[in-house]
């Protein structure tokens, strides 16, 4: 699994997903998945799961994926 790393507050979403290595970008994202599984599960509706996480992180992997061969 990925380790927590302490970012500065002032760092994008974004930003933070770009700084993750790919095993700790996949580690996240399966974090996410079981994350909204669980709320799925549990029909909590006082607790929303943000989508804007799997986007990103999708994005970026895509991104990844289409550019590593390029280099």
């Amino acid at each position: 699994m990925g380790q927590y790393a302490n970012f500065p507050d002032h760092d994008t979403l974004e930003a933070q997903v770009k700084s993750l290595a790919d095993d700790e970008l996949l580690d996240f994202w399966e974090e996410t998945q079981q994350l909204a599984r669980m709320l799925d599960q549990a029909e909590q509706t006082d607790l929303e799961y943000n989508p804007e996480y799997e986007r990103v992180i999708l994005q970026e992997l895509q991104y990844r994926t289409c550019f590593k061969g390029r280099i």
